[in-house]
């Protein structure tokens, strides 16, 4: 029988809507991934909506909960680890430590650094101090990155000047310990308005994709978090990085298409559940 992976989603949980792990989980599920959703902060709703009631978890309730699934001796188990929001630095300091006791029991185990840093134009809302741990820490224990174009250019110090330099921001970070880059959402000079566009990159190559930019009145949230976790699933499930990049490309392509015919903002990956296993569009990603 076929292995069943096994994910650790270290991400917000929204009661209403879906973000963090509420954009992650489902989705990995119908992909055949067992999600062990660890919740970094609960809300009632995400933070662009520019209003909304919950807390976040204590910090030390992280490796507390890793020891308790070490204690029924299922850690070993864990192929992957994912994070996302993080509510304090100390939440992300745990979650390393986390990732490190997951490692020292599946040496073979991937973590996957959603580096969310908030986004103040749009609402969202990120404690200080997580930006400056994202930036010194996180980094070094990625095995993936998936930065947005803002977060590359905090780790670059710098914005681009043209697709080729984002690669060139994207490939400097591997030598900071992640073993590939996702950019999931690329901003430059020159780039064309009508398309939505990625970048992967890895020691070995370059992958460039495009995909068309759909029209919202108010773009919806957690679009990150579902490209992040179907990234990491498909690696899980076996892809080579390049098709995994291609596939998730799709499924949020579709995912995107069924809200915006529903004039939702939120996303509605209820009803796309089928096209999010199956999708029928596909996305090339050109070799650069």
């Amino acid at each position: 029988m076929k292995h069943t992976p096994h994910l650790l989603s270290i991400q917000s949980h929204v009661v209403f809507g879906h973000a963090g792990n509420d954009a992650a989980v489902f989705p990995l599920q119908r992909l055949g991934v067992n999600v062990w959703a660890l919740n970094t902060v609960q809300f009632s709703n995400h933070t662009q909506y520019g209003q909304w009631a919950g807390e976040a978890l204590a910090a030390e309730q992280i490796p507390a909960l890793v020891e308790g699934i070490a204690a029924i001796g299922e850690l070993g188990r864990c192929d992957g680890v994912i994070s996302g929001y993080l509510g304090s630095a100390a939440q992300g300091r745990a979650i390393l430590a986390g990732v490190a006791r997951i490692k020292a029991a599946n040496p073979r185990a991937l973590y996957l650094c959603d580096p969310v840093m908030g986004h103040p134009q749009k609402g969202c809302s990120v404690a200080p101090d997580v930006s400056e741990f994202l930036l010194e820490e996180a980094l070094a224990a990625a095995d993936f990155l998936c930065p947005n174009q803002l977060e590359l250019d905090s780790f670059a110090g710098r914005a681009p000047s043209s697709l080729r330099d984002c690669e060139s921001m994207a490939r400097a970070l591997l030598a900071r310990g992640p073993q590939a880059v996702l950019v999931k959402h690329l901003d430059y000079p020159g780039k064309a308005a009508d398309c939505f566009e990625m970048l992967l990159v890895t020691a070995q190559a370059s992958w460039h994709l495009r995909r068309p930019l759909l029209a919202f009145p108010r773009q919806p949230v957690g679009v990150g978090d579902l490209t992040s976790a179907l990234f990491l699933g498909r690696v899980l499930l076996g892809d080579d990085w390049c098709t995994a990049f291609e596939f998730g490309a799709a499924a949020v392509h579709e995912v995107l298409l069924e809200t915006q015919a529903c004039a939702s903002y939120e996303l509605e990956l209820v009803r796309a559940q089928e096209r999010i296993g199956h999708p029928r569009v596909r996305f090339a990603a050109a070799r650069l």
